[in-house]
């Protein structure tokens, strides 16, 4: 096998082979280079959608219904037009005349993009009032006096489902309760049997709770048609431009190439900018109406309460066993609050599509999955926070289960999961629920991370502060995860009709350089880097001299987008699918430089060199190469040096790892404490380490958030009451611990450059961890669970309903004398 063709694997050791990475001063695959995008960020010169601006242009203000639910009986304007420097104010009646009253969602259901009949959520838009700026905008929006028929809500999903319940989607034609749809995967009949005849079967309830991405940057666009080209160009915080710029030409009626979507520098998405939101429609469509540029920008507090939610399911999950430990199947049954729109796609792939791997890094031969989502009075959502479309609710529900059958049995956490692990030999894997895993070696990463951890000696330690009775007592937690990433192939993850490839362009310049232009949008990923180094690795380059391009439809080939995990998987793959291509070209070019047969030539990765067989020193480099591409090209070929490659992946990409959390619960506070953090992470071949590095980082105390933090709450009016960063907590440096990482290299058989995906691993994998840790100090106890956030008082009450809680009272042993004698009445 040639130099050129030899696939990426991985050394014995688990670190990348030097054979197959560049690592020679390159910027290649494997080396740690320093972000290239970081230069304007840190000096900041980032350029994002709030620092747009356009001659003339206007602002655009959304008032929102303070409401649940409520119908909506008159709207009057009239108040807020006498404001001087409002525009306009918009209405549902306004939009209709222009026919962009709805919008679709992602992708089942369809949305007043201002509501014209009755809201369904608090924060629902339903006018907009355009100024001459933002502040004017405001004040006209406070101006607008909307008439309401206050109706009950409900936004809890088990009550949204009794009979009595008041019915939310009376707009849709036979909707007579608030049922939204049903899902099921697996076998449920040989499932039964399976736990009717087993040894052991363990069962428990669990919430996922609703969270929010809550990127740093809010939602914003700028639309700004332009009449002289019938063209409407819209800045927008986009983590998809291309499928943005097809929704956009849909709704408006708007030809495709008379569209551009320009997503610049993205402030963070995690999910939260995939979906079209109602302020995107109105910016564009005002400024098509009154051909001038239309900016609007939400306050933190609307994109909290509107925006794309996550999670909120409501989880049952069992396991049955055999006496030692060996897991024989799972089941789950899954409530999903799913808000006022089912926003999350196709009913018969969604919203439980990627929940399919909810057997986790097990093999196991028999699963069974049912869902039932419910319509509530909340924000829709769905969205796929840091996660492959509701992998991270899998892997808690699986992970929690291992650690209440452990319990149950008495076994080791660490020992039952090396029992029921699926075995390298046995990859590729077929999921008892159909899907196919491409390769794993999980025990592998469980002994590295206890060993990192020091687990034998915690595990020593904690059972002394149980015989002692110390105050602080001592958990330790494992998750051993599975993530399904990539958001293809298009023949398994469909939505809305559309295959999930994804693209890259690659031109290689007559002076050597290169400019690579990709479909995915980086939101702080670090692609204008790994993509670069691809190329460099593939091509020979010096990554310094290779320009990445992205988030820009009228120059960037069309894409699918960045969400769940699937850049590398899908976009990095094209990128080297295109080099690869380049470099065929480039082959035959080198070839007439040198003055031989093409068969006599040889790409060597080691220099980054074409060469003649058997004469190394008559060689060629691309940078020479690309001045004879256009200058000197051979006969019967055309000029130039590019490529182009649309990758539509065979199969998914399995990441996995495994976390240990160390916690110090205080008996009589609640509070939990970070010990030891250790995670342990295999995204197949490493791109970039110091990337990977920062993204485990990332993901990591976004994790410790879900866990011990973060909740989206509401009253019974339905009132979202943890709307803003007052009441909704993030992790702080105060909070987040210092990680310990390490890695194994497990290749993707099918992936171009063997690379899965690992930006939201440490999301998916950490929750379940943390909980497990926080449990753990108590399972001697009794307690099983703990719902998240484990706040101190939700801690307190666990450890008071086990009997391990300490009265603060205790510690004070001195004594009152009563009032009115003795020397403490003179006092």
């Amino acid at each position: 096998m040639s130099s050129d063709e030899r696939p990426y694997v991985h050394s014995e050791d688990g670190g990348p082979d030097p054979e197959t990475f560049c690592g020679h001063g390159r910027g290649g695959m494997g080396e740690e280079v320093k972000r290239k995008e970081d230069q304007r960020f840190i000096t900041g010169r980032g350029n994002y959608v709030d620092d747009i601006k356009k001659p003339g242009m206007l602002h655009c203000e959304i008032l929102r219904s303070p409401h649940a639910h409520a119908r909506i009986k008159n709207i009057d304007k009239s108040r807020a037009l006498d404001v001087d420097g409002v525009v306009a104010v918009l209405t549902a009646d306004d939009l209709l005349e222009h026919g962009l009253a709805t919008m679709p969602t992602l992708m089942a259901d369809t949305q007043d993009v201002l509501v014209n009949d009755k809201v369904k959520f608090q924060s629902q838009e339903v006018a907009a009032v355009i100024a001459t700026d933002r502040y004017t905008a405001k004040d006209g929006a406070q101006k607008v006096v909307v008439d309401y028929e206050v109706l009950d809500p409900v936004v809890d999903a088990h009550k949204a489902l009794e009979e009595d319940a008041p019915l939310i989607r009376d707009d849709i034609e036979g909707q007579t309760d608030n049922h939204c749809l049903d899902w099921e995967t697996g076998d449920e009949e040989a499932t039964a049997k399976v736990f009717d005849e087993a040894d052991v079967t363990v069962k428990e309830q669990m919430l996922y709770q609703r969270l929010h991405p809550a990127p740093i940057e809010t939602c914003g666009a700028v639309g700004d048609y332009d009449p002289g080209k019938d063209k409407l160009t819209v800045h927008m915080t986009s983590q998809a431009p291309h499928i943005h710029r097809t929704l956009f030409s849909q709704v408006a009626g708007i030809p495709e190439h008379k569209v551009r979507i320009v997503s610049p520098d993205v402030g963070g998405g995690f999910g939260n900018k995939v979906p079209i939101y109602p302020g995107y429609v109105v910016a564009a469509a005002a400024s098509v109406v009154l051909e001038k540029p239309v900016k609007w920008v939400e306050e933190r507090s609307e994109n909290i309460q509107s925006t794309g939610f996550a999670r909120d399911y409501d989880m049952t999950g069992e396991l049955a066993a055999t006496k030692d430990g060996k897991i024989q199947a799972v089941r789950t049954h899954v409530l999903a609050n799913h808000g006022a729109y089912n926003a999350v796609a196709q009913p018969s792939k969604f919203p439980a599509g990627f929940f399919n791997i909810f057997t986790g890094s097990y093999d196991i031969d028999t699963a069974y999955g049912s869902l039932t989502a419910a319509y509530t009075n909340t924000a829709p959502g769905g969205v796929a926070y840091r996660c492959s479309f509701r992998v991270t609710e899998a892997v808690y529900l699986i992970e929690r289960m291992v650690k209440v059958l452990a319990d149950e049995l008495g076994m080791d956490p660490a020992e039952i999961r090396r029992k029921n692990f699926i075995p390298p030999e046995k990859f590729p894997y077929k999921s008892p629920t159909g899907w196919n895993y491409d390769s794993g070696d999980y025990e592998k990463a469980l002994d590295l991370a206890l060993e990192m951890a020091d687990y034998d000696a915690y595990r020593e330690e904690q059972q002394r502060r149980i015989d002692e009775d110390a105050d602080k007592l001592l958990g330790i937690g494992i998750s051993s995860f599975t993530e399904v990433v990539g958001a293809g192939p298009g023949k398994t993850c469909d939505i809305a009709g559309v295959e999930m490839f994804d693209s890259a362009d690659i031109r290689v310049h007559p002076n050597g350089s290169a400019t690579v232009r990709v479909g995915v949008q980086t939101q702080g990923q670090g692609h204008e880097t790994t993509f670069a180094q691809i190329v460099a690795e593939e091509l020979g380059m010096d990554v310094e001299d290779i320009t990445v391009e992205h988030g820009d439809t009228d120059t960037d080939p069309y894409g699918l987008g960045t969400y769940g995990s699937r850049s590398t998987p899908v976009a990095g793959a094209a990128a080297a699918v295109a080099a690869r291509k380049v470099r065929e070209k480039a082959k035959t070019i080198a070839a007439n430089e040198l003055e031989a047969s093409e068969d006599d030539v040889t790409w060597d990765r080691e220099t980054g060199e074409f060469h003649l067989i058997g004469a190394p020193d008559r060689s060629i480099t691309i940078t020479e190469i690309a001045a004879g591409a256009y200058m000197n090209h051979p006969a019967g070929e055309e000029p130039g040096l590019e490529a182009v490659d649309y990758y539509d992946p065979p199969e998914m990409t399995y990441p996995f790892g495994s976390y240990i959390v160390v916690v110090e619960v205080d008996r009589e506070t609640g509070e939990v404490e970070f010990e030891k953090f250790v995670a342990v992470d295999d995204c197949g071949n490493r791109i970039n380490p110091m990337i990977i590095e920062g993204q485990i980082h990332g993901g990591l105390a976004q994790g410790i958030g879900t866990a011990m933090l973060e909740h989206v709450t509401y009253d019974d009016n339905g009132n979202v009451t943890g709307g803003d960063f007052m009441n909704y907590l993030l992790p702080t440096s105060m909070e987040i611990p210092e990680f310990e990482t390490g890695y194994t290299v497990t290749p993707s058989p099918h992936h171009p450059i063997g690379a899965k995906g690992v930006g939201e691993s440490p999301t998916v994998g950490s929750p379940p961890a943390i909980v497990n840790a926080v449990v753990d100090a108590m399972a001697h106890a009794g307690i099983k669970h703990i719902e998240m956030p484990m706040t101190p008082d939700r801690v307190w009450e666990k450890l008071d309903e086990a009997g391990l809680a300490i009265d603060p009272a205790d510690h004070f042993d001195f004594e009152f004398e009563a009032a009115g004698s003795g020397e403490a009445a003179d006092d």
